[in-house]
Order: C-alpha cells, then sequence, then structure tokens
C-alpha cells in the first residue's frame, strides 16, 4: 500500500535526489486501468506542484517550487508523471499522465535562456538544453481515458523534461558538454524566454 493518498502531503523530504539509482532507470508501464492505488498516487504528485506554487504553503512546508514531477522522483518505478503551470500565454495546464510517450515532434526547438532546473537536482547546470518546440503525446488520463495532445512551447519542454525522467535520463543530460552554450548546428532552434 503507497503512503501517497489524498491524506498524505508530499514534501522535499519525499523527492529522490540526483545519484539514486531509480533517476537513470526507464521505469515500468503502469496497468491501465489504473488502480486506486496510482490514481492516488498521481493526485497526490499534482497537490505537491500546487502547493509548491502557493507562496503560503511552499514556506509552511518549505517546499522547492515546481511544475513537473514524475513517479521517479518520489522513488516509485511506476511510467506516470504530473504536471502544473502557466505557460508562456498564461494559460494553465494541468496534467496527471500514465505511460505518457512522444508519438511526434517537429523538427525545430527551443530552449530556455536560463536553463532548467529540477526539483531532484539541488544545484544550479548552467547551459542550454533544446527541446523539440512542437510535441504530440499520447497518454493515459486519470479516469483509464487515451488522451491524445499537442503540446508547444513551454508545455512542450515540461513534457519532455518529464518524459525524460520516465526513461532514465536527466535534462542535463542534453547539454553540450564542451560548450554549455553551444547549441545544436543544422536546425532551427530559438529562446523561449
Amino acid at each position: 500500500m503507497s503512503k501517497f493518498n489524498e491524506t498524505y502531503t508530499i514534501t522535499m523530504k519525499d523527492i529522490v535526489r540526483e545519484g539514486d539509482p531509480i533517476l537513470r532507470q526507464a521505469t515500468e508501464e503502469v496497468a491501465v486501468p489504473p488502480t486506486k492505488e496510482d490514481q492516488e498516487t498521481l493526485k497526490c504528485m499534482l497537490q505537491y506542484l500546487k502547493n509548491s506554487q502557493d507562496p503560503e504553503l511552499q514556506t509552511k512546508y518549505k517546499l522547492r517550487s515546481g511544475v513537473g514531477l514524475s513517479a521517479n522522483q518520489i522513488g516509485l518505478n511506476k511510467r506516470m508523471f504530473a504536471a502544473y503551470f502557466h505557460d508562456e500565454k498564461g494559460n494553465l495546464h494541468e496534467y496527471a499522465w500514465i505511460n505518457p510517450k512522444i508519438i511526434s515532434h517537429s523538427v525545430s526547438m527551443i530552449y530556455i535562456t536560463n536553463g532548467e532546473g529540477c526539483l531532484s537536482v539541488d544545484r544550479d547546470v548552467p547551459g542550454y538544453v533544446p527541446r523539440y518546440e512542437r510535441i504530440k503525446v499520447k497518454a493515459v488520463d486519470l479516469n483509464g481515458e487515451e488522451v491524445t495532445i499537442k503540446l508547444s512551447g513551454f508545455a512542450a519542454i515540461v513534457a519532455q523534461h518529464e518524459i525524460d525522467h520516465l526513461n532514465g535520463i536527466m535534462f542535463y543530460d542534453h547539454i553540450n558538454k564542451e560548450n554549455p552554450f553551444q547549441l545544436p548546428n543544422n536546425v532551427e532552434i530559438k529562446s523561449l524566454f
């Protein structure tokens, strides 16, 4: 029985930090339709993100602000993640996805000028993280329904960051090792903000 249910509040002590082997392994597919336990875990993960963006709760629980959280970041070998954020146009995105998969992507790429961060990484990692500008994701939602969604801009970046987690990939694996601020050649790439 998982401790991550509707009465549990995830805090930073639950977040697995870099160096833990679970962050480097590809996660296991989750049974569909999702069990009540998996649904509650995902809701709990989503609630962490909401709490972490609320100044009062952030202070009360000493939370680091986050926009996405993958199951392996709380020590679970399960292919699912939650995301909660406003994109560059101010639109609210809220996802709790099981077995997400990128089924297509643009050739053009984007990156965030000040780099990416991660709840599992307690240090600044300078460098550009190139991501696809537009992606199409197929996943299963909390109700066990299959969804296919097109994402672009910041929403595409968040989804790629989280899906990478589920594949055992950290954001800094995409940073150019010789020159962290060098972008890929022969591809259209622009900064998002």
